[in-house]
This record gives structure tokens, C-alpha cells and sequence, in this order.
């Protein structure tokens, strides 16, 4: 058991589910052994602190297998407030199992005993629930603590604790015990876990000695006092071994002595040997002086050789250099030579092609030239032959010419008559083709509109069906799913499933105050108006397996939210926006729960959205300057969301969720009314441009038909036109094919002397050319010659200079490697000394640490070596202990080291019992002062008891004596009734008591086993009723109570559950437990 310091008695008020302290005001008048307090209707009704409810610590279910008689019981599920386990037998098996697999030592059997006869096992089942703020490491276990016992037949139990999803996390007990210590669970504690034995000596007793050493055992006082007592046995061992250590100081103090006697006889001969090594430093540091000089008088030799050596390569490196010089003007002669080469090279190309191509084209222009002239004289001869014959000719065709003119000016004037009428009709038939076309597209535009119209009635044909059907089962806006789905949570609800009932969809939670702004609140709410709130992820995964049932895959499904309900409405009164004329969405809904509300408010901030009928109005009020101050949005009535600088219109146009169903409906019809008139008027629109477009085709028709008539005369007489055009005279043709003749005859000469002048031109234009091309190719050609050959001699002279360079550089690396060489070797002969002058200034500043005044010595150091070790030996030899120094050191160290150690923990032991006085001081005044509190606060509550049940009592502590006397008695006004509690008054007395210190003890669950079987039926129905009133102002506390009565007189109540417990059966081991209802067992009785 952990021991208690003065901190460990908090106040009440200052803990959460922690047993009731005691005040620290030492100032309280009371006196804990003389005082009595006497029950008064005056006293307050409740003294312990009201603590915060929550579902951690208390028991969820029990199984067991192979435990005590039973082969097979439960799981016994048990609910969070009142659990009446009842039955003739296995009752007791189940507080045992409780109590053994918490950890319980208080039942005094060994576990082997435990196992069911014939069987090598046990194991013990127990669940923990493990919800709220003060859970147990909830990332780790979940909602559930399952602690696994198993017990083998040699009696060695082995724990498994597993977190919500059965997952083995911990096998240690001390893992157990910490569970068992945060959840403030004392299964060895009787008013925690009673048992029947217990519970029936405890009603009975008389002896008021005993009552109050139950009393210190279950405040836990008497812990405490233990542990007050191992304090003062822990001094007394303490001090006992203080003595002990005295003595032993005595002993290593004379053994020192002793040692450092004998040591003393030592010290002389080792000053001897510490004179004689001082003189071997300084005999050391005279060597590497010796040595030191050598090596400076040999790296001077050195230094002069690398003067040398450095003369004689600087000499090779001018030779060199020069070398080098003339080998770079004759590359660079021949670099400039190559370039000008490489110019004249393709000039000279060049100029050779351009030679050759003007004296082309100087001989091609000769040659044309001549053939001009040739063709010229040809063709003037030709020409003055056909003009003679021309001129005989052309008389006889004037007169034939005239005749057929007249007549051929006829029909022309006639196909122009028929042309006029074409294009009149032509012009016609356009016009009424566009006005086709024209009647076409609206005519395509009003089917359209039609189409549309026609659409439109149906979805609001649709839409009033909808409504219709949606006004007897308003959940059926919501998807013809949903009323069945809401009916499937409803059983679920009423069977338990849930921890608490989901709320869902959130439209069917809203009432609107002006039905105005139903679109507007269905925009700002959007897919939550579809949406299901619920309290945990458990109730959310249930629910979620409902809407699979109802909702195929790929249908939308409606939306989960999970967050814990908070049933206190949210203020927003700072946050909200507030005008004069405009409300807020929260403001324009009426919602009668407060879940649904803060929802809102957490998801979508509806306190900040302000709703404007008018549009207009909307925009001169945001657009401008902005929202009002906590306005994050400003929503029309028709949905238009408005911000500052920009504007978003909603693409519905009426409310789909949240609208008067009335004014819907009638709304629809009036818009299906309009809309079968629109719809008439486009019909009969649409049978008008019908018929235009009908008798605006016939016309067409008629004017093509009269187009092929005046086509067909323009033919014929286009015809007989060219029929006389084609009637010439055989003369007239003559003259046509004479003058032609004659005509080009003159083009040709006209074009032969213009080819003769431009071949002319030609000719003097590329002869100047050719002479210069011709001129240059010879100059380039003796240049390029010239530097052929100056750049052979050079090439030569290049060859020989290269040679020389090669042989000058070698001799340069030659010298260079030598210097090198001679320097890496006087390097490292200098480093060599470097070391040697550290080596002798570190052997230097040993010798002068060591012997600051610098002895002459004239012995050689292997000498001094050899005398050193002489007088070693002497001094091994003369030692009287024959034990070397080290071992008398160690010796001398060991024993010192004991003294120290020794005398240290003398030292702290003496402290230590002045901690353990002053410790156990300060644990005495905690103890009396928390003995005070507690019996201070038990009096309270056990006067605030009586006075509620009408009762009148007394509660005494006499602790100097150890006595706790009490008595209990009916008051005047209702002893008639209870006729003077007739029976055993006493056990009666101390049932209160019991429930007195409930009040005074920590822990999550209260059981107690058969304790109403000693009091008669009066009695019972009292203890009952009282416990359950304190189960009902307790709802952070689980009271099992197991009784072979089967509490059929108990109203139903839902903080009540029954369970009756199977009879045992010889032929069946496996035993189910059955949850028993009051009403089924009245009927049972019946």
C-alpha cells in the first residue's frame, strides 16, 4: 500500500468523483470525542459536494469461466445507475469474481480454489467503461477497459488488459493498479464491495468497537495508523544501527593508525630514490641538448648546399626561357602565315570561278546577240509581202458587215426585255426565301419555348405532386426514404442502441418566422438542411448501418455529423450582428432544441448572416462600404449572397426544404396556370408561321416555273444570235486571218528589235567584268605561291627550335628534382630537430617541475638507471612487512574509504531519524485532523439522512476509546405509521450508518450482497427506497445490490435494471442470465 502524505485529505469541493475530505481549518469548533449531533429537519439535505456525472470506473459487464461452481456465466451487463441482481444462487459468485478479478486480497482463499472442480482454469471477465474527461488514457483503450483474469490450477493468475476493439495492451498488474487507483475503485474496501458475511455482522453488531474500526477501515484511517506505525519501528531499527555503526568507526580508526606507522618506516629509503631520480631528469635533459647540437651543425651544411643548388637551376631556366622565346616568335610567324593562307586560299578559288563564269557568260551573250540580228532581217521581209494582200481585201467586207449588225441589234434589244423580267422575279423569290427563313427561326424559337414551357409544368406537376404527397408525412421533402428511415431509429432508440438519439434531418428541426426567407436559409444552410447530428462515433456507425439499409450505393445518402451534444444554448450576443429592420438566420428561425442550434452555429455561424428581402436594398447597404460589424454575409430573399465589391446570384428560384407547404402549393398552381397560357399562345403562334411558310413556298414555286420559261426564249434566241454571228462572209474571214496575220507580223518585229537592243546592252555589260575577274585570279595566284614557300623555311626552322627547348627543359627538371630532394631531406632533418627542441623543452619543464634548481650531474643516465633499480630492490628487500608500497597504500585507502562510507551513513541515518520525528509528527496531526473531518462530515450526512426520512438520531465518536455508538429512531410524527420500526431496530441503525459513509468513501460502484435479507418487509421497502434516492441525486455512482428477493414490488424506472440469476443445474453448466423487468415478474407471480 502507498504511503500517504498530508496532501493526500483534499478538500471535497476540490476534486473530481474523489471521496469527501476533510477542512483544513484548524479554527473548527467541535470536539471529535465528547460531540454528538442530533438529527433537525433544519440541516441541509445533501453535505458531500456535488461531483460531475460521467460514465468511467463503473462496471459494463462480467463474465466468468470455470469459476467456483459455474462453468459458463454471463456476460452479466450492468447499467450506469441501479442493478438489482437477483436469484437464489451465483449471486455471491459474481461479487467474488468482482473482487478477485480486481486484484482483491481481502477474501483470504487461495485462488486455486477458485477453479471449478475437474477443470485446469479459471477466467474472469471484467469491463470497465472508460468515458468522459477523466478517462483512463482514452487514445489507448477507447471507450471500454476489459480486465482479463486467467487463473491455472496452481493457483497463479496472469492479467490481459484490452482496450475497446479486444486488443491486448498491458499484462502487467501494475498496470491494473494504476487503472484501479484513477478510477479510485478499493475492491478490499467493505463499503465499496460488501459481502454477505461482512454485511450481515455488521447489521447485527452491537458492539461499538467494532463499528468503528469498520469506520477506520473504510475512511481507509487505518491504513494510515499502519503506516504511522512502520514509521515509528523504521526509528527504531535506525537508531539501532547508528550504534552499531559507532562501534565500527572505532575499529577502522586504530586499523589506520596502525597503516600509516608502518608506512613512515618506508618514507626514508624513498627520499633516497626520489634524490637519485631528480638526478636522472637532469642527466636525461643534458643527452638531448648533446643531441639537439649535432643535428644544427648538420641542417647549416644543408643550407649552404641549397644555395648552391639554386644558382645552378636559375641558370637552366634562363637558358631556357630564351629557347623558349625564339620557338614562340617562330610559331607565332607561322600562325600569321597560316591565316593569311587560309584567306588567300579560297579568294584565289573564288576568283578563278568568277573568271570562268563571266567568260561564259560574255561568249552566251555573243551568241545571242547574233541570232537576234539574224531573226531580224527574216521577219521585216515577210511582213511587207502580207501587207499588200491586206489592203485588197479589206473593201469587200465593209459592205457584208453592215447588213448583219441591223438584224442581230433586234434580238439583243429582246433578250434584254426577258433579262428585266428575270431579275424582278429573281429579286421576288429572294425576298420571300428570307421571309421563310426568317418565319423557320421563330418558328424553331417558339417550339423551343414550347419545349421549355412544357418542361417546366412537369417538374411543377411534379413538384405539386410532391408537395401534396409531402403535406400528410412532412418527412418526405426529404427523400421518399426517409420517413422509413426515421422509423428504423426510432426502434433502434427504443432498444438501446444509441447513447443518445441522433437528430436528424436538421430541416425537419427549423421553423421559419417569415416564411419569406426560406430560400435565403436554405442557401446559407445548403446540404445540412439533409444532415444528421450525433453525439459519439458509436451512435454514428449505427446510425450510418441504418441509411445503408434505406440508401442503395451510388443514391446520395444523407451527411453524419459527429459532435457531443451540448444541451446549453450557445450566447452569440457579441458576436451577432445587429439592424434595426433585418434579422439574423438565427434570428428568423424558431428551433426548439438547443443541440440543433449550437450545431448551427459551430458549423455554419448562422448568428452572423444577415438576411435582406430586397435585393437593392442588399447592395446600397454592402456593395459600398461593406457588411455591418460581426456580418460575415448578407443573403437576399430570393438567395443572392452579397459582399463587399461582389455579387452572387442563387440559381434556384424557390425553396425546396423550408417553405409554407400551403403557399407552395398554391404558388405551383397559379405558375402552372400561367404556364398552360403561355404555352396556347405559342401553340397557335406556331400553326400561324405554319401557314406562312406554306403559301410562301407555293409562291416560289410559280416564279421558278415562269424563270424557266423566259430561260428557255433567252436560249433560243442567244441561239439564232450566234448563228449569224457564226454566218460570215468567207472573204471577211480572209481579212480577219490577214489583218491578225499582219498584226503580229509587226509585234514580232517590234519584239525582235527590242531583244536585239537588250542583247546589245548584255554584250558591253559583261565584257568589263571579264577583263577584271581575269586580272585578279593572276594576282592572287602569285601571292599564294609566295607564302607557300616562306612558310616551308619556317616549318624547318620551327623543327630545330623545338629540338633545343626539349633539351633545355630536361636540364631545368633536372635541377629542380635535385633541389627538391635536398630540400625534402633538410626538411625533414629540421623537423627531426623541431621534435628534438620539444623533446628537450618538455623533458626540460618535467626536469624543473620536478627539481626546479638544475643538479650537475657527471653520470650518464643508463648509469643513474642502473643504481635506481638497485636501491628498488634494497628498498623491497628492506621492507619489514614485506608488502610492497602499493599494497599498503590500497590498504590505507580501503580502510579510509570504509571510515568515510561508514561515518556517512551514521550521519545520514541521524538525519534520517530527524525526518522520521518530524515526518511522523506531521502524519499523527493529519491523522487526528483527518479522523476529525471525517467523523465531523459522517455526523452531517447522517443528520441531514435522518432529517430527510423523517427520523430522529444520534452518531457519537469517542476516539480516545475507539467507539462509534449511534442510534436511530422514528420520529412523533410518523411512528404511527411505521408502528416504531418493529424487529431489530439495530440492524437497521447500522444499514444508515452504511449509507453514511457512502458518503465519506471514493469509488465509482457500490455493492452489496443480500444485506436486505435481515430486515423484515418494512424495513426492506425503506432501505430500498432510500438507496434509490440517493442512486437518483448520484447519477456518477453505479450501485449493484444482490438480493435472492425478486423486487417485484419496485415501480419501473430507467435507472433501474433487474437481472435474475439462473438456478444451477446439474445436466446444463452454461447458464445465460436474463434481464428481468418488474412488470414480467408481477405477472410471473400472478
Amino acid at each position: 500500500m502507498s504511503k500517504r502524505k498530508e496532501d493526500d485529505f483534499p478538500p471535497a469541493t476540490d476534486q473530481k468523483r474523489a471521496r469527501p475530505g476533510w477542512d483544513s481549518d484548524d479554527d473548527l469548533d467541535f470536539d471529535p470525542i465528547e460531540g454528538t449531533s442530533q438529527g433537525a429537519g433544519g440541516l441541509p439535505s445533501i453535505v458531500s459536494s456535488q461531483e460531475p456525472t460521467g460514465e468511467y470506473g463503473i462496471i459494463e459487464s462480467i463474465q466468468l469461466e470455470n469459476f467456483m461452481c459455474h462453468a459458463s456465466l454471463g456476460p452479466v451487463k450492468f447499467g450506469p445507475s441501479v442493478n438489482f441482481v437477483v436469484g437464489y444462487s451465483g449471486k455471491s459468485t459474481l461479487l467474488t469474481a468482482l473482487v478477485v478479478g480486481l486484484g482483491g486480497k481481502s477474501l483470504g482463499t487461495s485462488l486455486k480454489e477458485f477453479v471449478k472442480d475437474g477443470e485446469s482454469s479459471a477466467n474472469i471477465s471484467i469491463t470497465l467503461k472508460n468515458k468522459g474527461i477523466d478517462a483512463f488514457k482514452p487514445e489507448v483503450y477507447g471507450e471500454l477497459i476489459t480486465v482479463h483474469q486467467h487463473i491455472n490450477g496452481d493457483g497463479y493468475a496472469s492479467y490481459q488488459l484490452k482496450d475497446c476493439t479486444g486488443n491486448v495492451v498491458s499484462n502487467k498488474k501494475a498496470e491494473l493498479t494504476a487503472i484501479l487507483e484513477h478510477f479510485k475503485i478499493r475492491v478490499d474496501n467493505p463499503v465499496s464491495i460488501l459481502p454477505q458475511e461482512m454485511g450481515r455482522q455488521l447489521l447485527r453488531t452491537r458492539n461499538e468497537g467494532e463499528r468503528y474500526s469498520f469506520f477506520l477501515k473504510a475512511t481507509e484511517l487505518e491504513q494510515m495508523r499502519e503506516e504511522y506505525s512502520e514509521i515509528l519501528e523504521r526509528k527504531a531499527r535506525s537508531q539501532h544501527q547508528i550504534e552499531q555503526g559507532e562501534e565500527q568507526l572505532e575499529d577502522l580508526k586504530r586499523q589506520g593508525v596502525e597503516i600509516e606507522e608502518h608506512f613512515q618506516t618506508m618514507v626514508t629509503l624513498g627520499k633516497t630514490l626520489e634524490d637519485m631520480k631528480l638526478e636522472m631528469t637532469w642527466a636525461v635533459v643534458s643527452e638531448t641538448e648533446r643531441q639537439l647540437d649535432d643535428m644544427i651543425s648538420n641542417i647549416n651544411i644543408g643550407d649552404q648546399c641549397t644555395i648552391i643548388l639554386n644558382q645552378e637551376l636559375e641558370a637552366s631556366k634562363i637558358i631556357f626561357n630564351e629557347a623558349l622565346k625564339r620557338y614562340t616568335a617562330i610559331h607565332e610567324n607561322i600562325q600569321k602565315l597560316s591565316e593569311e593562307a587560309s584567306i588567300i586560299g579560297p579568294q584565289c578559288i573564288q576568283a578563278k570561278e568568277d573568271t570562268i563564269r563571266t567568260d561564259r557568260a560574255y561568249s552566251l551573250a555573243l551568241a545571242f546577240y547574233t541570232s537576234a540580228l539574224n531573226e531580224y532581217s527574216e521577219i521585216e521581209k515577210v511582213a511587207g509581202q502580207h501587207q499588200s494582200k491586206l489592203e485588197i481585201l479589206k473593201s469587200a467586207v465593209e459592205m457584208a458587215e453592215l447588213e448583219k449588225q441591223e438584224k442581230i441589234s433586234t434580238l439583243k434589244e429582246k433578250i434584254r426585255n426577258f433579262k428585266d423580267q428575270e431579275d424582278s422575279l429573281v429579286e421576288e423569290i429572294k425576298h420571300l426565301h428570307q421571309a421563310i427563313e426568317r418565319d423557320d427561326k421563330e418558328h424553331s424559337r417558339v417550339r423551343e419555348d414550347v419545349v421549355y414551357v412544357q418542361e417546366l409544368l412537369d417538374d411543377d406537376q411534379c413538384q405539386l405532386n410532391r408537395l401534396k404527397d409531402c403535406k400528410n408525412q412532412p418527412l418526405k421533402l426529404f427523400g421518399h426514404q426517409m420517413p422509413a428511415l426515421i422509423e428504423a431509429l426510432e426502434d433502434a432508440h427504443r432498444q438501446g442502441q444509441f447513447t443518445y438519439k441522433p437528430i436528424g434531418p436538421l430541416g425537419a428541426y427549423l421553423r421559419l418566422r417569415d416564411p419569406e426567407y426560406a430560400l435565403a436559409i436554405e442557401c446559407c444552410l445548403k446540404g445540412l438542411l439533409f444532415s444528421f447530428f450525433c453525439d459519439n462515433p458509436n451512435d454514428a456507425q449505427i446510425l450510418q448501418e441504418l441509411i445503408k439499409r434505406f440508401y442503395p450505393l451510388g443514391c446520395k445518402r444523407p451527411q453524419i455529423i459527429v459532435s457531443a451534444f451540448d444541451c446549453e444554448l450557445y450566447d452569440v450576443t457579441d458576436r451577432a450582428p445587429y439592424h434595426p429592420e433585418f434579422p439574423t438566420a438565427l434570428t428568423a428561425l424558431e428551433i426548439n432544441d438547443a443541440v440543433v442550434t449550437n450545431s448551427l452555429i459551430d458549423m455554419t455561424g448562422i448568428e452572423s448572416v444577415l438576411l435582406i428581402k430586397n435585393n437593392a436594398m442588399a447592395r446600397k447597404m454592402v456593395l459600398p462600404h461593406g457588411p455591418p460589424k460581426n456580418c460575415t454575409k448578407v443573403l437576399t430573399a430570393c438567395g443572392d449572397e452579397v459582399f463587399q465589391g461582389r455579387y452572387y446570384s442563387c440559381e434556384e428560384s424557390r425553396p425546396t426544404y423550408l417553405g409554407d407547404m400551403d403557399m407552395e402549393i398554391h404558388n405551383l398552381e397559379k405558375d402552372m396556370e400561367n404556364r398552360m397560357a403561355r404555352l396556347s399562345a405559342f401553340q397557335e403562334q406556331v400553326r400561324s408561321l405554319e401557314k406562312d411558310v406554306r403559301e410562301n413556298r407555293e409562291t416560289i414555286d410559280s416564279h421558278y416555273r415562269h424563270l424557266k420559261e423566259i430561260k428557255i426564249n433567252v436560249i433560243n434566241i442567244t441561239k439564232e444570235i450566234r448563228d449569224l454571228e457564226d454566218e460570215e462572209d468567207s472573204r471577211a474571214i480572209s481579212l480577219s486571218v490577214l489583218e491578225d496575220e499582219a498584226q503580229e507580223y509587226n509585234e514580232e518585229l517590234k519584239r525582235v528589235r527590242e531583244k536585239l537592243k537588250a542583247r546589245n546592252q548584255d554584250l558591253e555589260s559583261l565584257r568589263k567584268p571579264k577583263l577584271e575577274a581575269e586580272e585578279r585570279f593572276e594576282e592572287l595566284t602569285l601571292r599564294c605561291n609566295q607564302v607557300s614557300e616562306l612558310m616551308e623555311s619556317l616549318i624547318e626552322e620551327q623543327n630545330q627550335t623545338v629540338l633545343e627547348v626539349e633539351a633545355k627543359h630536361q636540364s631545368m627538371l633536372h635541377y629542380d628534382c635535385r633541389l627538391k630532394e635536398h630540400l625534402d631531406s633538410l626538411q625533414v632533418k629540421k623537423e627531426e630537430m623541431a621534435m628534438k627542441e620539444r623533446e628537450l623543452e618538455r623533458e626540460t619543464a618535467q626536469a624543473i617541475y620536478i627539481c626546479p634548481e638544475r643538479k650537475i650531474v657527471t653520470k650518464s643516465a643508463s648509469v643513474l638507471s642502473r643504481e635506481i633499480n638497485a636501491l628498488k630492490e634494497r628498498i623491497q628487500s628492506e621492507n619489514y612487512t614485506h608488502r610492497n608500497r602499493e599494497d599498503v597504500m590500497r590498504q590505507y585507502q580501503e580502510a579510509k574509504e570504509r571510515y568515510l562510507d561508514l561515518d556517512g551513513k551514521v550521519k545520514n541515518l541521524k538525519k534520517l531519524i530527524k525526518t522520521l520525528d518530524k515526518v511522523s509528527t506531521q502524519r499523527y496531526e493529519t491523522y487526528q485532523r483527518g479522523r476529525r473531518n471525517l467523523s465531523l462530515q459522517c455526523k452531517l450526512y447522517f443528520d441531514s439522512l435522518v432529517a430527510q426520512w423523517s427520523f430522529c438520531g444520534e452518531m457519537r465518536f469517542d476516539h480516545k476509546n475507539e467507539t462509534l455508538a449511534m442510534t436511530v429512531q422514528p420520529s412523533d410524527a410518523t411512528s404511527s405509521d411505521l408502528g416504531c420500526l418493529p424487529g431489530d431496530r439495530q440492524s437497521f441503525s447500522n444499514f444508515i450508518f452504511i449509507l453514511t459513509l457512502w458518503s465519506v468513501t471514493k469509488s465509482p460502484f457500490r455493492c452489496l450482497d443480500a444485506i436486505d435479507v435481515y430486515m423484515d418487509w418494512d424495513r426492506r421497502k425503506l432501505a430500498m427506497e432510500m438507496i434509490l434516492r440517493i442512486a437518483s441525486t448520484q447519477n456518477h455512482h453505479q450501485f449493484i445490490l444482490l438480493t435472492p428477493q425478486f423486487m417485484r414490488s419496485l415501480l419501473p424506472s430507467p435507472i433501474i435494471e433487474i437481472f435474475q440469476m439462473p438456478d444451477l443445474n446439474k445436466d446444463e453448466e452454461i447458464l445465460p442470465l436474463q434481464e428481468v423487468r418488474p412488470e414480467v415478474e408481477d405477472k410471473e407471480a400472478a
